[in-house]
């Protein structure tokens, strides 16, 4: 009697151990840091204006693929050439440079079961700053481009920590935002290669970062995603209603020409996560001081939630 009382104890205290263990590994896993993603975006920032075809887009560049490797990622540069105008109007001279899309792999080996996307480049010209003298500045691209890359870097330190349990593909696209205004197809290039070279059953989903570090975050139900990948969709705005996040509401907003509608065609189903109510858009004040690590930690919960359950 007293062998088998003893016995008792030491598997309650065993499982104990264990319960605590799990639940601090499952909570380093959980804890997307927004202050950390803060740093990736004022970092972005601070090498310059990513502008394909200059130094500092090649700069960008290395940190990307330096710091996906240094969090184990499997990386590979999609190395394309593609001509861009010299100014956003038709029939504008252009010029040919190469871009590259960045891809990093977690987690098992296998196709990916979901896919995280963000462009990293910058408009070239700020043709929407009030001050005409702005027009051709570089757009700095806190928020436009700087603010989705940085809650993916912030993911890949997580996946340092814990391995995800899916295969992850996150892919940084190119060439973005030096399309033509009226011209739909002269944006998104680097995401229109790389749809075009997917090769392999489509993901369970895509999941696209554009624009969503505004500090007055609000991201609805973009209207291209919600109508070719509803399902999705609504899964991932259900999804942060369960983990009460309160940036996202799940009413149809407004059609955006982005990213996404690449993939979509390519049949994955992709999911734009935007707020596009943001004043400061393709000017000069598109700066770290509009956005904020609450906004950035709100898109990062929701895709810790959909990788490691919630």
């Amino acid at each position: 009697m007293v062998k088998y009382k003893r016995v008792k104890i030491l598997i309650i205290v065993f499982l104990l151990v264990m319960l605590c263990c799990s639940a601090t590994h499952q909570g380093i896993a959980a804890e997307f840091d927004g202050n950390e993603a803060f740093k990736f975006l004022y970092k972005q920032v601070e090498l310059g204006p990513r502008v394909p075809g200059t130094e500092i887009h090649a700069k960008a560049v290395e940190y990307y693929v330096d710091w996906f490797e240094e969090m184990g990622g499997r990386v590979r540069e999609q190395k394309f050439s593609v001509s861009i105008p010299e100014q956003p109007k038709r029939n504008s001279k252009t010029y040919e440079v190469e871009a590259t899309n960045i891809i990093a792999n977690f987690g098992p080996p296998g196709k990916p079961t979901y896919l995280f996307c963000a462009h990293f480049d910058t408009r070239p010209w700020s043709d929407q700053d009030p001050n005409p003298e702005n027009f051709n500045t570089p757009v700095p691209g806190a928020n436009d481009g700087a603010s989705g890359v940085a809650v993916l870097l912030e993911l890949a330190r997580l996946f340092a920590i814990e391995e995800p349990p899916d295969p992850i593909e996150i892919v940084l696209f190119d060439v973005e935002d030096a399309g033509v205004s009226g011209d739909n197809e002269s944006y998104c290039l680097g995401s229109a290669y790389y749809a075009k070279h997917y090769a392999g059953s489509a993901p369970v989903g895509a999941v696209l970062l554009d624009m969503i570090g505004d500090a007055s975050l609000e991201i609805n139900m973009e209207y291209f995603s919600y109508n070719y990948a509803k399902s999705w969709t609504q899964y991932l705005f259900e999804l942060a209603e369960q983990l009460n996040l309160y940036s996202f509401n799940a009413k149809l907003g407004d059609p955006v020409y982005d990213d996404h509608v690449n993939l979509i065609r390519a049949g994955i189903p992709t999911c734009n996560l935007i707020d596009f109510d943001y004043p400061y858009w393709h000017t000069v004040q598109d700066t770290p001081d509009k956005c904020s690590p609450e906004s950035l930690k709100e898109v990062g919960d929701l895709l810790v939630g959909l990788i490691y359950g919630h």
